[in-house]
């Protein structure tokens, strides 16, 4: 009896490290938002494939937000990112807003969306020409 005692508080003790050694990762937050929007690009890309339409993926720099089509809903990124965003001049919506367009064709107006976090920054880049979307760190 002692024995599985010793072996149950060992286990707890185990289980715990990690839980108090790991803690919160600098940039960790940053990196997951730079894939989320990675992945909202590929998914307009795909939709405008798709439905055979030009479909749009639509950044707000300042309120820190974005969404897949003029329709989709808004999704918000973490405050303490500062974004900004590269696009045609024609995609601009306003000081803080714009577009990145995807064609019928699969290709794009092109452009990237910088996040930054800190000493991390994190580009999402969209080729023009193949509509292709890559993240770098």
């Amino acid at each position: 009896m002692e024995v599985l005692v010793a072996l149950a508080i060992i286990g707890l003790v185990l289980a715990a490290i990690p839980l108090l050694a790991g803690g919160p990762r600098p940039g960790a937050e940053a990196r997951a938002a730079a894939i989320e929007v990675a992945s909202a690009l590929r998914q307009t890309r795909g939709k405008a494939i798709a439905l055979f339409r030009s479909e749009t993926f639509i950044l707000d720099t300042e309120g820190g937000s974005y969404r897949v089509g003029a329709e989709g809903p808004e999704i918000r990124l973490p405050d303490n990112l500062a974004l900004s965003l590269y696009t045609a001049r024609s995609e601009l919506q306003g000081e803080s807003a714009g577009r990145i367009r995807f064609f019928p064709d699969g290709s794009a107006t092109g452009g990237r969306v910088t996040l930054t976090h800190g000493e991390r920054q994190y580009v999402v880049a969209v080729d023009w020409l193949t509509g292709a979307v890559r993240l770098e760190e």
